[in-house]
């Protein structure tokens, strides 16, 4: 809920009588995490993330807070990658210290792997486009814009929003993200579209083999 609707949608500086849902899903983003964190079963900061996956016993919803699945302390790199434009500089951090640190097993020809576990030394050997497919949008979001952008040219998601009650709601975008730590990059950084929150930067997501 809070990653395929915006890899589509642009709701950054928008609100409906209810929400703004690019604040709703920055504050979902950190409770996750602070989730993943508490269940004491081997997530870090360098460590987190999960969403509806493989595992080593099949496929699992995982779910919670309540606990409404095995949460055993496998990891999904998806869920930080669908949510790299709500908090960057968490999601790059776990993104790149995953590759950094498992790559040889977790890292392939397509990315990362669907999800692993590393203490149990189970690597899932499927790949998902689902899963693969939203890290790449929200990726090219945080980076240039360019879903948001080219879906919002067309008319039927404006006029959508529009009688669904969106309106501009720019004071409201949460002041308290940080503004992310740049990332250092040799080529020419996208600058990102002029209606995008300030924390969202241009990173080198991933460094080039």
């Amino acid at each position: 809920m809070h990653q395929f609707s915006h890899a589509w949608f642009d709701f950054a500086g928008k609100r409906d009588a209810f929400a703004n849902y690019f604040s709703n899903s920055i504050t979902a983003t950190r409770a996750h995490k602070a989730f993943c964190l508490g269940l004491k079963r081997g997530y870090t900061d360098d460590y987190w993330g999960v969403s509806a996956s493989d595992w080593e016993h099949g496929y699992a919803a995982w779910g919670g807070p309540p606990l409404m699945g095995p949460v055993d302390g496998s990891v999904v790199p998806c869920a930080a990658a669908g949510s790299l434009p709500f908090l960057p500089h968490d999601c790059v951090r776990v993104l790149r210290a995953l590759r950094d640190n498992f790559g040889k097993d977790a890292w392939g020809r397509y990315g990362f792997c669907d999800a692993f576990h590393p203490d149990l030394h189970w690597y899932d050997p499927d790949v998902l486009g689902i899963d693969l497919g939203i890290g790449v949008l929200m990726a090219e979001n945080l980076r240039s814009a360019f879903v948001w952008d080219t879906f919002m040219q067309n008319p039927e998601p404006v006029a959508a929003m529009k009688a669904c009650g969106f309106h501009s709601a720019r004071q409201t975008t949460n002041p308290s993200e940080p503004k992310p730590t740049a990332i250092p990059s040799s080529d020419q950084p996208v600058a990102p579209s002029t209606n995008r929150p300030p924390h969202i930067v241009s990173p080198k997501l991933v460094d080039q083999p």
